[in-house]
């Protein structure tokens, strides 16, 4: 217990040897997700049943909170109506909401029924409300003082009412006619005068979000303004919520997962990697394979209506795939820079000709300097017999491979990769910035259109460059 973490093993122990005061001591000092995360492997659900009635309720919340969906529905299943009520009773209402829209219906009709009336309405409001909203994540239960408080009339309040709340670091000030009017930081209210008035202490330039507003950009609300918490507000401008900081973590690791799957051609797992199945797993890969498998049809069409010419210019098929993935490759890099831009509102598609410009001038950049490298490294590749061409006979010690018929010959081919490589990857760029640009401005997410998109232009864009000037260079 000394690193602050617990195996399952000894959590099994001390359950079946009863030893309820050091069961309560491990609560004191571990974590209570640690704690979770080993309980999560008992197959027995009495076990963690045992924990629930012989720990506090204070600490047992929390635990709660973090065990898995599946434990919590066994648990759930095996509790008596006394029992699960004085549960529910410890958990805050939006850790409850987050836990019921994971459960089955079933089971959520239970939870419903064995709490209060009142907040049983709470809880069927906040499952109502948008997913991914700011209403879906924010809680009910946060301190709310007048601004004609005086600072010891406030502490007093907090003293009152603010151990069952989920925040009391910042403070909602309201007036008379329950406006809100200004916020507070629980640092400030501690170090003013008694007789101080919180209208004259608190903050007016507070920021506040509505209702309907996305998660995402709640959660760029918070790191722009370095918050603790946030005030949610219904359409009518009234103080309904307020989202806290712990909130917006798992915002934003839920963004962060969402965008990396979709980027990658995978949808996004409602559970984790180890509570998800591997049929589950497949649902969600397979979709993305087959819309790639038919996007790649477009880049066979283009092999087939060119291939009779790869036939009498074999060594032009040795460098199909690296046209293909260098492209894709650098397309990839600017995708990555652009989603990641527009995620955390870094720039808005208003900024288009501005980025677009940069980009361009990167971008040219970067194809001259890859042009530039491919046409020595194709050169060594045929030279040395890495890419078989008869007219250098993979002899790079020839007296005279660097001139005459030789040269010739191989800076042909040298000279049309690398000149279709810089092409492509100008063009990759271009197109990385377009798709996420234009998703976004239309408002769809710019993660999810972005990458086939992308892969499919590239491909056919430089297998149209390379085989047109082919037919050029070798008049075919």
């Amino acid at each position: 217990m000394e690193n602050r973490l617990i195996s399952t093993e000894q959590i099994e122990k001390l359950i079946d040897e009863k030893k309820i005061a050091e069961i309560r001591q491990i609560f004191e000092v571990v974590p209570s997700i640690d704690i979770a995360d080993a309980c999560a492997e008992i197959e027995d659900p009495k076990k963690i049943i045992f924990i629930l009635k012989t720990v506090k309720s204070e600490y047992t919340a929390e635990f709660f909170t973090e065990l898995p969906s599946e434990v919590k529905e066994e648990i759930i299943s095996s509790l008596s109506n006394d029992q699960l009520a004085e549960i529910l009773e410890s958990q805050f209402t939006d850790d409850l909401v987050d836990d019921l829209e994971e459960l089955p219906a079933n089971v959520v009709t239970r939870v419903l029924r064995n709490v209060p009336k009142e907040r049983r309405a709470t809880i069927n409001r906040l499952l109502n409300y948008k997913e991914d909203s700011a209403g879906s994540i924010m809680t009910t239960e946060f301190v709310v003082l007048l601004s004609d408080m005086s600072a010891d009339e406030a502490i007093a309040n907090i003293r009152k009412t603010g151990q069952n709340k989920e925040t009391i670091y910042t403070l909602f000030i309201m007036d008379r006619q329950r406006n809100l009017v200004g916020t507070l930081d629980l640092d400030d209210l501690i170090f003013a005068k008694g007789d101080e008035k919180l209208e004259s202490i608190m903050n007016r330039d507070f920021v506040t979000v509505q209702v309907n507003d996305d998660q995402e950009m709640v959660a760029n609300i918070f790191k722009r303004y370095d918050l603790n918490a946030i005030a949610v507000l219904n359409n009518d401008g009234r103080l309904i919520g307020v989202i806290t900081i712990d909130d917006v973590i798992d915002v934003i690791e839920e963004e962060t997962t969402e965008d990396i799957s979709k980027m990658q051609m995978v949808t996004p797992l409602e559970d984790s990697y180890l509570e998800t199945s591997p049929l589950k797993m497949a649902k969600k890969c397979v979709p993305w394979i087959i819309v790639l498998l038919v996007l790649g049809t477009f880049s066979s069409m283009v092999l087939s209506i060119f291939e009779e010419r790869i036939t009498l210019v074999p060594i032009l098929a040795a460098f199909i795939p690296v046209l293909m993935d260098t492209g894709g490759n650098a397309g990839g890099q600017t995708i990555a820079l652009m989603i990641r831009g527009l995620a955390l509102q870094e720039f808005t598609p208003k900024a288009f000709w501005k980025i677009i410009r940069k980009e361009a001038v990167s971008a040219a950049i970067i194809a001259v300097c890859v042009g530039v490298f491919a046409l020595f490294w194709f050169s060594v590749e045929q030279y040395t017999g890495i890419v078989s061409n008869s007219a250098a006979n993979g002899n790079i010690w020839q007296g005279n491979c660097w001139t005459g018929e030789y040269f010739w010959e191989v800076f042909k081919v040298s000279g049309l990769v690398a000149m279709t490589l810089s092409i492509g990857v100008f063009a990759s760029k271009m197109v990385a910035v377009l798709l996420p640009m234009g998703a976004a401005a239309i408002k769809k997410d710019p993660a999810i259109v972005s990458q086939p998109l992308l892969t499919t232009i590239v491909d056919v864009t430089s297998l149209l460059v390379y085989f047109g000037f082919a037919a050029i260079v070798f008049n075919i």
